[in-house]
């Protein structure tokens, strides 16, 4: 909720310039208008959006708190998350002077969460799950019968003879 709160002051803050583009709405436009210029400011303005929005990657994944889940619906769900939300942040910025909306901030945005995810949930998951495994251990049993508790035993879960 932080990371959000920050990211949104940062996105939406009004800004007092001279003079504001046009909103950006052919998708890869500014993408190829930056790799064309070259050199570290590329790489500065196209990984600035790719970078703000990539905690969300680990972080909506853990608003679960499921470690058995398939890791493509994972995928998806997470991703089409942080492109909403980027996309939330890019429409609120049309109602704030000074902040110019770009479509492909909404891609670049939506590209850094995937990576994230990708690099870091599978293997964090993974690494979870065989923890609670070791720390899961065997079935309790009843120490002078050897018998496990009937809810175990019977699968229809609560019988009374």
């Amino acid at each position: 909720m932080v990371h959000l709160l920050i990211v949104g002051w940062l996105m939406l803050v009004p800004r007092t310039v001279p003079w504001v583009p046009a909103a950006n709405l052919e998708p890869l436009a500014s993408i190829r208008a930056e790799l064309a210029r070259g050199g570290w400011s590329a790489v500065w303005h196209l990984g600035a959006p790719v970078l703000m929005l990539a905690p969300l990657g680990v972080l909506l994944p853990l608003v679960g708190g499921r470690l058995n889940v398939s890791p493509l619906g994972s995928m998806a769900r997470t991703v089409f998350g942080g492109a909403m939300i980027s996309l939330t942040i890019e429409l609120w910025q049309t109602a704030v002077p000074g902040q110019v909306p770009d479509v492909d901030a909404v891609l670049l945005n939506t590209l850094g969460v995937a990576l994230a995810h990708l690099l870091i949930v599978p293997g964090a998951r993974s690494r979870l799950r065989r923890r609670d495994e070791r720390h899961r251990g065997t079935t309790p049993r009843i120490s002078r019968v050897g018998l496990a508790p009937q809810a175990d035993v019977f699968s229809g879960g609560r019988t009374y003879f």
